[in-house]
Protein backbone atom coordinates (compact mmCIF):
# COMPACT_ATOMS: atom_id res chain seq x y z
CA UNK A 1 0.00 0.00 0.00
CA UNK A 2 1.39 3.46 -1.16
CA UNK A 3 -0.70 6.40 -0.69
CA UNK A 4 -0.44 9.82 -2.68
CA UNK A 5 0.59 13.21 -0.71
CA UNK A 6 -1.90 15.76 -2.03
CA UNK A 7 -1.25 19.56 -1.57
CA UNK A 8 -4.77 21.70 -1.16
CA UNK A 9 -5.48 25.66 -0.20
CA UNK A 10 -9.32 26.01 1.27
CA UNK A 11 -10.88 29.93 1.18
CA UNK A 12 -6.92 31.22 0.70
CA UNK A 13 -5.28 31.83 -2.29
CA UNK A 14 -1.42 30.43 -2.84
CA UNK A 15 0.74 28.48 -4.90
CA UNK A 16 2.59 25.75 -3.48
CA UNK A 17 5.70 25.38 -4.94
CA UNK A 18 7.29 22.27 -6.56
CA UNK A 19 5.25 19.72 -5.23
CA UNK A 20 6.55 16.52 -6.63
CA UNK A 21 9.57 17.41 -4.61
CA UNK A 22 8.24 18.14 -1.78
CA UNK A 23 6.47 15.07 -2.02
CA UNK A 24 9.45 12.60 -2.49
CA UNK A 25 10.95 14.34 0.41
CA UNK A 26 8.37 14.14 3.08
CA UNK A 27 7.72 10.38 1.86
CA UNK A 28 11.95 9.94 2.42
CA UNK A 29 11.32 11.44 5.94
CA UNK A 30 8.07 8.44 6.32
CA UNK A 31 9.99 5.84 5.11
CA UNK A 32 13.01 6.74 7.67
CA UNK A 33 11.21 5.69 10.29
CA UNK A 34 10.18 2.40 8.08
CA UNK A 35 6.55 3.36 8.31
CA UNK A 36 4.52 3.51 4.75
CA UNK A 37 2.99 6.26 3.38
CA UNK A 38 -0.64 6.44 3.20
CA UNK A 39 -2.65 9.33 2.03
CA UNK A 40 -1.59 12.58 3.42
CA UNK A 41 -3.80 15.81 2.84
CA UNK A 42 -1.48 18.90 3.55
CA UNK A 43 -4.17 21.94 3.52
CA UNK A 44 -2.92 25.32 3.48
CA UNK A 45 -5.81 27.77 5.15
CA UNK A 46 -5.88 30.94 7.12
CA UNK A 47 -5.23 32.06 10.37
CA UNK A 48 -9.23 31.99 11.44
CA UNK A 49 -9.68 28.88 10.20
CA UNK A 50 -6.49 27.04 12.18
CA UNK A 51 -8.19 28.65 15.11
CA UNK A 52 -11.22 27.71 14.78
CA UNK A 53 -9.97 24.02 14.48
CA UNK A 54 -7.87 24.10 17.29
CA UNK A 55 -10.65 25.09 19.28
CA UNK A 56 -13.37 22.65 18.31
CA UNK A 57 -10.35 19.51 18.35
CA UNK A 58 -7.86 20.42 20.82
CA UNK A 59 -9.97 22.75 23.22
CA UNK A 60 -7.15 25.56 22.68
CA UNK A 61 -8.24 28.82 21.80
CA UNK A 62 -5.03 30.40 20.50
CA UNK A 63 -3.85 30.49 17.10
CA UNK A 64 -0.67 27.51 15.98
CA UNK A 65 1.14 27.33 12.66
CA UNK A 66 -0.21 23.59 11.92
CA UNK A 67 -2.64 20.73 13.51
CA UNK A 68 -2.27 17.17 12.50
CA UNK A 69 -4.79 14.79 12.32
CA UNK A 70 -3.64 11.19 12.04
CA UNK A 71 -6.53 8.89 9.97
CA UNK A 72 -4.72 5.56 9.47
CA UNK A 73 -5.07 3.00 12.73
CA UNK A 74 -2.23 1.03 11.56
CA UNK A 75 0.67 1.85 13.23
CA UNK A 76 2.83 1.47 10.19
CA UNK A 77 0.57 3.57 7.66
CA UNK A 78 1.12 7.05 7.91
CA UNK A 79 -1.99 8.61 6.76
CA UNK A 80 -3.69 12.09 7.89
CA UNK A 81 -4.99 15.53 7.48
CA UNK A 82 -2.57 18.77 7.86
CA UNK A 83 -4.02 21.57 8.31
CA UNK A 84 -1.29 24.59 8.03
CA UNK A 85 -2.07 28.46 8.39
CA UNK A 86 0.02 30.23 5.77
CA UNK A 87 -0.94 33.50 7.56
CA UNK A 88 1.48 32.05 10.55
CA UNK A 89 4.21 30.55 8.20
CA UNK A 90 4.34 34.12 6.52
CA UNK A 91 4.71 35.76 10.44
CA UNK A 92 7.28 33.31 11.24
CA UNK A 93 9.19 33.49 8.60
CA UNK A 94 10.02 36.90 9.33
CA UNK A 95 10.13 36.15 13.07
CA UNK A 96 12.62 33.61 12.53
CA UNK A 97 14.95 35.22 9.51
CA UNK A 98 13.46 32.22 7.13
CA UNK A 99 12.40 32.63 3.66
CA UNK A 100 8.99 32.05 3.36
CA UNK A 101 9.77 28.66 1.08
CA UNK A 102 12.27 27.42 4.01
CA UNK A 103 9.60 27.71 7.08
CA UNK A 104 7.01 26.51 5.10
CA UNK A 105 9.29 22.90 4.49
CA UNK A 106 9.71 23.39 8.55
CA UNK A 107 6.06 23.17 9.38
CA UNK A 108 5.50 20.54 6.71
CA UNK A 109 8.09 18.30 8.16
CA UNK A 110 6.95 19.45 11.52
CA UNK A 111 3.26 17.92 10.53
CA UNK A 112 4.82 14.91 9.24
CA UNK A 113 6.69 14.25 12.36
CA UNK A 114 3.36 14.58 14.88
CA UNK A 115 1.93 11.81 11.69
CA UNK A 116 4.78 9.62 12.92
CA UNK A 117 3.66 10.13 16.66
CA UNK A 118 6.64 12.51 17.89
CA UNK A 119 5.61 14.76 20.01
CA UNK A 120 6.63 18.29 21.27
CA UNK A 121 5.40 18.91 24.79
CA UNK A 122 8.23 18.76 26.93
CA UNK A 123 11.62 20.93 26.59
CA UNK A 124 13.31 17.59 25.58
CA UNK A 125 10.64 16.59 22.79
CA UNK A 126 10.88 20.05 21.30
CA UNK A 127 14.62 20.24 21.25
CA UNK A 128 14.69 16.58 19.50
CA UNK A 129 11.62 18.20 17.39
CA UNK A 130 13.83 20.81 16.21
CA UNK A 131 17.21 18.94 15.78
CA UNK A 132 15.39 16.40 13.44
CA UNK A 133 13.53 19.28 11.62
CA UNK A 134 17.10 20.47 10.39
CA UNK A 135 18.05 17.06 9.73
CA UNK A 136 15.36 16.35 7.47
CA UNK A 137 15.63 20.32 5.84
CA UNK A 138 18.95 19.56 5.01
CA UNK A 139 17.62 16.57 3.11
CA UNK A 140 15.24 18.63 1.11
CA UNK A 141 18.10 21.21 -0.49
CA UNK A 142 19.89 17.59 -1.89
CA UNK A 143 16.41 17.31 -4.01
Amino acid sequence: MSGRIIFFTYKIKYRIEKKRKLSLWLEEVIESYGKIRGDINIILVSDKYLRKLNHKYLGKKSYTDTISFRLSEEEEVISGDVFISIQRVKENAKLFGNSLNDELSRVMVHSILHLIDLNDETKEEKKLMNLLENKFLKRLKKF
